[in-house]
């Protein structure tokens, strides 16, 4: 079975992490996660969740795994026990820095060196705006690495309704970039009234 891992950090935009994260709970796939420090309290201020992360971010009787960020000991930290795939959602742009440079500091960072040097899916959600030149080399260094970069940049070309659909849709994306083979819920299928040809 696939082990999806995904990490949540410091970034506005919590609601990607936990929507994902209950996404992959609800389509049964088993799935890890270490939520940051600096997360838990964006998480509180944005979502008004709080205490353990296995609670809540369970979804249809489900709970994930969840790793204190600081534990380095913890499977995520070892190629021999690493996750199959691992999304960084959202990502915080220290994360991403912290990330190239391969400091290690935390779970989070040291999981993700483990997927770079095991040549393992990664995909990271950044999230934040404006980008700094920095923030742009650092991203593209990421990606010539191989590492999958999502902008939690959602498109509008299906008449999104609410946020959620919003969300879901850069949700999606991700997983999509993460190669899970899981159902886009809006695929792009050509503008409206625009017949088939074949």
């Amino acid at each position: 079975m696939t082990r999806v891992l995904v990490a949540i950090t410091g970034a506005s935009g919590a609601v990607y992490g936990v929507r994902l994260v209950q996404r992959l709970l609800s389509s049964d796939v088993a799935t890890e996660v270490i939520v940051s420090r600096s997360a838990r309290r964006v998480l509180e201020i944005e979502l008004g969740l709080r205490g353990d992360p296995a609670a809540f971010l369970a979804a249809g009787g489900l709970a994930p795994r969840a790793w204190e960020p600081d534990d380095l000991l913890a499977p995520p930290a070892s190629g021999s026990t690493a996750p199959d795939v691992m999304l960084v959602a959202p990502c915080s742009m220290g994360t991403a820095a912290a990330i190239l440079a391969g400091t290690s500091d935390n779970l989070v960072e040291r999981a993700a060196d483990v997927m770079l040097k095991e040549r393992r899916p990664l995909v990271i959600v950044p999230r934040e705006t404006p980008l700094s030149t920095l923030h742009l080399r650092h991203l593209a260094q990421l990606s010539e690495l191989g590492v999958r970069v999502v902008p939690a940049m959602p498109a509008f070309y299906f008449g999104p309704r609410s946020i959620e659909e919003l969300i879901e849709f850069v949700v999606d994306r991700a997983l999509q970039a993460a190669g899970l083979g899981l159902p886009l819920r809006h695929p792009w299928e050509g503008p409206p009234g625009a017949a088939a040809h074949g």
